[in-house]
């Protein structure tokens, strides 16, 4: 019991602080970000606070982030409201991003973000086509196009950034 109590109290509390600081960032950036009104900006953006979370503040920091720029894209406008069928698929579109790329980035950085950029892209683009051609034929080519080539091209350009700036940050 009494190893306990002084491991508890040997928590290093500038490293929670500091770890709570860069998380409101990223938070900051989530919420920021999808009022650029661009996707590919956008998307850009996520894809690398994603990554970074992942390796600056934990994966459990990051599933909270996966949640946040879909619910701000469709109050901005950049997700148009017929597509907020799409947000859940997105939500987890961005937790498999996480997942994969938490897996593998510590062996190489390329191979956790590449196949996990290739495993996002998959999904939405699967689910996309699903809800296209059913529940939102009328709405389908703009629903493919966004969960189409940008959501892959966004997620490579967003693991660029976030490898350059891990890099000079020294975090990889």
């Amino acid at each position: 019991m009494l190893e306990k109590e002084e491991a508890i109290s040997q928590v290093d509390y500038r490293k929670v602080l500091a770890k709570v600081f860069q998380a409101s960032i990223f938070v900051f950036i989530a919420i920021l970000a999808p009022y650029f009104l661009n996707q590919f900006l956008t998307g850009t953006i996520i894809n690398a606070m994603l990554f970074i979370a992942v390796v600056m503040v934990g994966i459990e920091y990051a599933f909270f982030l996966c949640l946040i720029p879909s619910l701000v894209s469709i109050y901005t406008g950049l997700l148009p409201i017929v597509l907020a069928p799409m947000i859940p698929f997105i939500i987890m579109g961005n937790i498999i991003l996480v997942l994969i790329f938490n897996k593998f980035y510590k062996k190489n950085f390329w191979l956790g973000s590449v196949p996990a950029s290739l495993a996002k892209f998959i999904f939405i683009w699967c689910l996309g086509m699903i809800l296209a051609s059913s529940i939102l034929s009328g709405i389908a080519s703009k629903l493919m196009l966004m969960a189409s080539w940008p959501q892959l091209a966004t997620a490579l350009m967003g693991a660029v950034i976030a490898y350059i700036f891990l890099r000079i940050v020294k975090k990889i």
